[in-house]
């Protein structure tokens, strides 16, 4: 059952992610899941080296957001060669 949350939050976080970063109509729904689960990995590694942790469902998604945003950045900078 919990992985089925990470998926769920995973994907609402990429999906948001992707609206920020004005890539949304390059990703599909599997692509967002993606992004968000390894933007949740990535978030969660680098947040707490800045002193923050969140706990909660909300905390998760916002630490996933987090993520994800810095992945899709790191994307366009290899892809587009700016930061957008």
């Amino acid at each position: 059952m919990h992985f089925i949350i990470q998926l769920i939050v995973g994907g609402i976080a990429g999906w948001l992610a992707s609206i920020i970063m004005k890539r949304d109509a390059s990703q599909g729904i599997i692509l967002n899941v993606i992004v968000g689960i390894i933007g949740g990995l990535l978030g969660g590694w680098l947040l707490p080296m800045v002193g923050v942790a969140l706990s909660g469902w909300i905390g998760y998604l916002v630490t996933a957001l987090v993520g994800a945003v810095v992945l899709l950045l790191i994307v366009n900078l290899f892809t587009r060669g700016k930061a957008r």
